[in-house]
């Protein structure tokens, strides 16, 4: 099935679907992100997919149909601290709950992605794999992979030590190497790098 015809299967109940997805549970640095999209329902975007089938070129160019299309979105985040506090998976939770409740607007119900949902105030539903079940979290998981890689590139200006433009904060060979050689730094989360905070 298209992504676009599980939206609309889903519309025969819910009139107003929001897809949403988050960005960065996994790397070592920085805020974890979310986004909530609504669209019309008849709106399809050629080319929207779970962003990490994209590439980084295909998914700016998509970045910026996807919120032109639109009815509605929201992009928000959970900080370092938060993640910190509450632990990664309940930050991502956090952060999914403002994108959907900035909306403006409340959704008939709410598809998330993965097996878990936030407490919203929605109705949700979990899609395990839904960046590739549903148009309208592929769409999210576009919007958010993309807000958090610029936001990494900002990052990358004030730590160009770290090199954070090249891998977005995840664990990568070259980013252990940096920690190594210069720290943690205040945009490093903590609980990921217990070897290196005990040292």
């Amino acid at each position: 099935m298209e992504l676009f015809e599980y939206d609309k299967a889903v519309r025969e109940k819910f009139a107003m679907v929001c897809g949403v997805d988050e960005a960065g549970r996994g790397p070592l640095a920085g805020d974890v992100y979310a986004a909530a999209v609504i669209f019309d329902e008849d709106v399809i975007i050629e080319g929207v997919n779970d962003s990490k089938k994209l590439s980084a070129k295909k998914r700016e160019q998509l970045y910026d149909i996807i919120i032109e299309k639109a009815k509605a979105y929201c992009i928000a985040t959970a900080s370092i601290e938060e993640i910190e506090e509450i632990n990664i998976l309940n930050a991502a939770m956090l952060a999914m709950k403002r994108a959907v409740e900035g909306l403006g607007i409340v959704p008939d119900i709410a598809l998330i992605d993965g097996n878990k949902t936030p407490d919203i105030n929605c109705r949700s539903y979990a899609v395990v794999k839904g960046d590739a079940t549903s148009q309208s979290i592929a769409a999210a998981s576009i919007l958010a992979k993309v807000a958090r890689d610029r936001y990494m590139e900002e990052l990358d200006k004030k730590y160009p030590q770290y090199q954070f433009a090249k891998h977005k904060g995840y664990g990568t060979k070259l980013h252990y190497e940096m920690l190594e050689k210069y720290g943690m730094s205040e945009v490093h989360r903590p609980s990921f790098l217990k070897k290196l905070r005990d040292k």
